[in-house]
């Protein structure tokens, strides 16, 4: 009988799925991946028909599962999941009630700015850690109940069930038994109180969301229930969970107080440990649950990039300068600086710490003497300036300095990046053995619950360097390139956001990162 000691992740991202098996050294056996179409039906609206999610998550599991050598190898399933994006579903048939609305989809704008406008981001912030925006899972779910015929009076009567995409997943692998999330992903809602760990009433009826459609809340690693045997040859327990971003902090073994990582994909998301009572920013910065683990709550600070490996490929296929992402590493090593070009990638406006969605990007400092070259560079810089804000922001907020940042993605591949980004930060950055950070999170959360793994400790045993970047630029040109950067972001914010952003002398006091 085979030996029950790999683990199967299923990581259901914006735009793909995956499901990955690892060994009890972390290392992928076996992968498999699937893409999935995106719906826009209006300007700023975004949607997914989870019907294809699900077929995508049977069918890439199933053939990971083959690959590895059969379901008798499987001693749990981790699930990681696209954050905030909701669906809501009949209880009785399983079905959607209507597409899925996405984490980027813009429709409930107005009805964020009109809370807004009534004083309810206080409110929100206080309970939630979260900004008021539509980007947050509770105005789409009202959304749902009220433009999908006759859904809040099903709602009402408890014949429907929301949650997250890891919540529907779940639904779906256990037939119908298990209606729950765990904490990460409810912390992302705007429904839960970080401070008490619970749905909170107030909010609940700030949002007209029926408690009754909500999940119950679970640790990160725990018994979330057991797949049907006919969807896999024999059931399977559900062991672990964790939102995208969280299951990357567990990935990268960020697992002290100070410890921080940043993904680069499409935007990048850095979350920083901050250990056991959660820092309230004034910075607007997200201050989130980064994993609950054994009844004990661990909480981080969020900031997020809008655009990182998007400027890349802007670079490809909007300006055609590039024909593959790797050739930015050789285009920045070629020339000896930047020749003064800046680039502000507000393509979508600018993230935190400024929150400006009305923004726009900016290339500023061009000469006759800028090349294609320059460009690129300043593309790559833009991304390295822009995590250095956010690490700005951390260190005025009061979280503990970092000690290394540690980097996985697409971006993570491009040795220059990394080294100019260890430069900016002025602390070394560390790329990882295994940059499948996200799914294999979900799958230490999963064997941490049946014995795969004992402890976080032999978790963190799992993480290997590949390799590490250290500072090595001249403190004084350094600073004149971060004031260059500063002053670009300036002409760039449109002026409800300079005037809301935190004060900055002209030339300001250039924080690091490096260990204490």
């Amino acid at each position: 009988m085979a030996k029950k000691d790999y683990i199967l992740a299923i990581d259901q991202g914006t735009t793909s799925t995956r499901s990955i098996v690892f060994d009890s050294n972390a290392r992928a056996v076996s992968i498999s991946r699937s893409e999935f179409p995106q719906h826009y039906p209006e300007l700023g609206w975004v949607e997914h028909d989870v019907e294809d999610i699900w077929e995508d998550v049977l069918v890439t599991a199933r053939e990971a599962i083959s690959t590895a050598g059969g379901v008798g190898r499987i001693a749990a399933i981790g699930i990681t999941n696209q954050r905030e994006t909701v669906v809501v579903w009949d209880r009785k048939t399983g079905k959607p009630i209507h597409n899925a609305l996405v984490w980027q989809d813009r429709r409930t704008a107005q009805e964020c700015n009109r809370l807004r406008e009534q004083g309810a981001e206080e409110i929100v912030r206080d309970k939630t850690g979260l900004l008021l925006d539509p980007y947050f899972s509770a105005s789409k779910i009202a959304w749902l109940l009220d433009n999908v015929a006759g859904a809040r009076k099903r709602a009402e009567a408890g014949e429907l069930a929301a949650g997250t995409i890891d919540s529907f997943l779940l639904w779906r692998l256990t037939g119908g038994k298990r209606h729950a999330t765990d904490i990460t992903n409810a912390c992302r809602t705007s429904l839960f109180n970080i401070h008490t760990l619970q749905w909170d009433d107030e909010l609940l009826n700030l949002f007209n969301v029926p408690r009754a459609l909500l999940p119950e809340v679970q640790d990160n690693s725990g018994l979330f229930g057991k797949t049907e045997p006919d969807l896999f040859g024999e059931s399977i327990v559900i062991g672990g969970m964790a939102g995208d971003q969280h299951a990357a902090l567990i990935g990268q073994a960020c697992f002290e107080e100070g410890m921080a990582k940043a993904t680069y994909g499409t935007g990048c998301f850095m979350l920083l440990n901050t250990g056991e009572k959660p820092i309230q920013s004034n910075n607007r910065l997200l201050t989130t649950i980064g994993y609950r683990i054994g009844n004990k709550t661990t909480y981080a600070l969020e900031g997020s990039i809008f655009v990182a490996g998007a400027g890349i490929k802007w670079l490809r296929d909007g300006l055609q300068l590039i024909t593959h992402a790797s050739q930015t590493d050789d285009m920045a090593t070629r020339i000896p600086d930047s020749h003064g070009v800046y680039m502000v990638p507000a393509f979508v406006g600018l993230g935190a710490p400024h929150w400006d969605p009305e923004a726009r990007g900016m290339i500023c400092g061009l000469t006759l003497g800028s090349t294609q070259a320059h460009i690129a560079r300043a593309m790559l810089e833009s991304v390295a300036y822009q995590t250095y804000d956010l690490v700005h922001a951390m260190r005025q907020d009061g979280a503990m300095r970092a000690k290394t940042l540690r980097i996985d993605g697409g971006m993570a591949a491009n040795d220059w990046f990394a080294q100019f980004l260890a430069s900016m930060l002025k602390a070394d950055v560390e790329r990882p053995v295994n940059v499948e950070t996200t799914a294999v999170g979900a799958a230490f959360l999963a064997g941490l619950y049946v014995g795969v793994w004992g402890s976080l400790e032999e978790v963190a045993a799992t993480w290997a360097q590949e390799r590490l970047f250290s500072p090595r630029m001249d403190p004084a040109q350094r600073r004149i390139m971060l004031d260059g950067w500063q002053n670009a972001v300036q002409r760039t914010l449109t002026p409800h956001a300079a005037s809301a952003a935190p004060v900055r002398a002209s030339k300001p006091k250039v924080d690091t990162v490096q260990a204490a």
